[in-house]
């Protein structure tokens, strides 16, 4: 989805648990919005519980709303390249099912074009294993349930915040500094 008038593009990006995404891309410059949200699967409006059995076909994702005038769809990619694994099927870290596999939802052939080439630049020499992220179309998106949003600003006490999400928001930080709002 493209808003000429406005110059914002939409992008899904799913690299696992969407609370760990969201918190890397909601300090990114020229990021307008970012919505947990599940796309993909076959099931209408799914909850997080349905989502969870690994059933419904959906992937856990954020959609991304930015400026590609403030920040280009490569760097985008570069950030979620780095912060997830993109090299393992259907896991991250410890969250395993069909629902954390690795996948970019575009919105524009230009998207899916650049996706496809970085990932075919990354399988020339930049991770050891294949890269399995998944290039689909931006299709079945439905927003997450209210309380998946702004997780980790709203949570960062928690274990699964400190112990997951935080070094991937401090990894972010250090190696993306020049991309940082």
């Amino acid at each position: 989805m493209q808003d000429v008038d406005n110059i914002i593009e939409t992008v899904a990006f799913g690299g696992g648990c969407f609370w760990c995404t969201e918190a890397v891309f909601l300090m990114i410059k020229g990021v307008k919005a970012v919505e947990p949200g599940y796309a993909g699967g076959h099931v209408m409006h799914p909850t997080y519980e349905q989502v969870c059995t690994g059933t419904t076909g959906h992937i856990e994702v954020i959609k991304i709303e930015f400026n590609p005038d403030e920040i280009a769809f490569e760097e985008l990619l570069r950030v979620f390249f780095a912060s997830h694994d993109p090299t393992t099927p259907n896991r991250q870290g410890n969250d395993v099912g069909p629902q954390y596999h690795s996948a970019i939802f575009y919105t524009t052939p230009r998207q899916k074009e650049k996706a496809e080439h970085y990932i075919s630049v990354l399988n020339k020499g930049g991770f050891v294993k294949p890269i399995v992220t998944d290039v689909r179309p931006f299709e079945n998106y439905f927003p997450a349930e209210d309380y998946h949003k702004n997780y980790y600003e709203r949570n960062k006490g928690a274990g699964y915040c400190q112990l997951v999400i935080a070094p991937k928001v401090e990894k972010v930080e250090t190696k993306f500094k020049d991309l940082l709002k």
